[in-house]
């Protein structure tokens, strides 16, 4: 017996429900960000140097990324609101023992504490969407979960920094440790994983689980969500992350706060497309793998420019970079809606799990490799890098788009062969939207 997600219009509960999720998903973020933005105030509490405080992020993704199909599997069986309600408590965790941190070691225990966390909150709030809403409305949902998320990231930029300088590090963190048990009893007290009457989940034993899972792997629709993550998340989240700042200010000699305004920049673009996309998902299911490869290829064209342009690059030139690269979130949303459509609900947590691996695997990989190409091609322990040494550790990005492109164009072509088998051939895009604007059916 599987779940069945509502079919008419969502009620006024479906969206509490979401708001509930969607709070502890800001908060999720806001916990993940906070040591960012905190930076220089850490070097300074753990005596440490940048690549310490780098190690912490790089920990923090890693964890994120590992724990992605555990949770996924653990969440089918538990459901939205355990997981949401155990991340919630283990970010809080984190962040207390942060509040209390004075050396290196322990605020790394933080950090992973806030990676396990974190990594239990995002695909339950996916699983609550999907069972409370109508299909047609899932990706526009999504979409707009993901762009209120990054109020978090605004709360980290703003308040904490305040709240930073105004007290101390003791309080800032244990605020942020107390901010996770309140949504943790949000959480409990008024979050609910499906309508009432929805059939639940069977139990199931170690190995129908270890077998659910293969077949989720096995599922093209999951296989091409991982590969459309990968493909479009990893650029923009690299550049945001952590080498676009000295990219900007080191290699293209920007002042920090024309660097700033850009990534702020990035996050707004997001924030703009992201309902975009949403609603032509929803309207085109069968044609989403065209914006897939709208946003690779302007991503890795806007790069290519940059990277062959003779000398710095104009302002106007790293503007449409930074504006390309803010579609590469959105466009990451679009792997977790192959997920949701081609597997039963039951299977819906572990599906989104494997392909949250994608992204945030190959963000991990190219933080590394950057990083190790500009160590390669800069004197001794220097962090004065050229503009040279920066094209080329960026250069990277180009085997990681090759590997998601042949991973989408492959699970794309099983699903086609699917569709075919059930009597449904997609006719030319061209023709497809001419079809639609003239009333006529986009398929034969």
């Amino acid at each position: 017996m599987s779940l069945t997600p509502p079919i008419a219009r969502p009620s006024a509960r479906a969206y509490a429900m979401w708001g509930v999720g969607l709070a502890a998903y800001v908060v999720a973020v806001f916990d993940r960000a906070s040591l960012g933005v905190a930076a220089v105030q850490a070097q300074e509490r753990f005596s440490a140097g940048a690549s310490a405080i780098s190690l912490f992020l790089v920990l923090q993704l890693a964890v994120y990324a590992a724990l992605q199909v555990p949770v996924g599997v653990v969440l089918d069986r538990l459901g939205s609101r355990w997981m949401i309600l155990a991340g919630a408590l283990t970010m809080a965790a984190g962040q207390l023992v942060l509040s209390l941190a004075t050396d290196v070691p322990t605020a790394v225990v933080a950090r992973i504490l806030v990676g396990a966390g974190d990594a239990m909150t995002f695909i339950s709030v996916l699983r609550v969407i999907g069972l409370w809403f109508p299909g047609r409305m899932v990706p526009l949902i999504t979409q707009l979960t993901g762009l209120l998320g990054q109020l978090g990231s605004i709360a980290a930029a703003y308040p904490l920094v305040a709240l930073l300088h105004g007290t101390s590090w003791e309080a800032t963190f244990l605020g942020a440790a107390a901010t996770g048990l309140l949504v943790a009893l949000l959480v409990l007290v008024a979050l609910r994983d499906a309508p009432d009457g929805t059939a639940p989940v069977p139990t199931a034993d170690l190995a129908a689980v270890r077998r659910n899972l293969a077949v989720t792997w096995r599922e093209p629709g999951t296989r091409i969500g991982l590969y459309t993550h990968l493909v479009t998340q990893f650029s923009g989240n690299v550049f945001a992350l952590l080498w676009g700042y000295p990219f900007l200010v080191v290699g293209e000699g920007l002042s920090p706060g024309t660097a700033a305004a850009l990534l702020t920049l990035l996050v707004i673009v997001g924030m703009g497309v992201g309902p975009l996309l949403g609603r032509l998902c929803g309207r085109w299911p069968l044609r989403r793998s065209a914006l897939v490869f709208g946003i690779l290829a302007a991503t890795a064209t806007a790069w290519t420019v940059v990277l062959l342009w003779p000398g710095r690059a104009p302002l106007a030139l790293l503007v449409v970079l930074v504006v390309v690269l803010g579609t590469n979130g959105p466009g990451s949303m679009i792997g977790f809606d192959y997920a949701r459509t081609e597997n039963p609900a039951e299977r819906m947590g572990s599906a989104s799990g494997v392909v949250n691996v994608g992204g945030f695997l190959a963000a991990l990989l190219t933080i590394f490799a950057v990083g190790a190409v500009l160590d390669l091609l800069t004197p001794g322990s220097s962090t004065a890098y050229s503009l040279d040494a920066f094209r080329a550790a960026f250069a990277v990005q180009y085997v990681f788009w090759a590997v998601g492109l042949v991973g989408v164009l492959r699970h794309r072509a099983q699903l086609r062969e699917r569709l075919a088998r059930n009597g449904v051939v997609l006719v030319p895009l061209r023709v497809a939207v001419g079809a639609r604007l003239r009333g006529a059916s986009a398929y034969r």
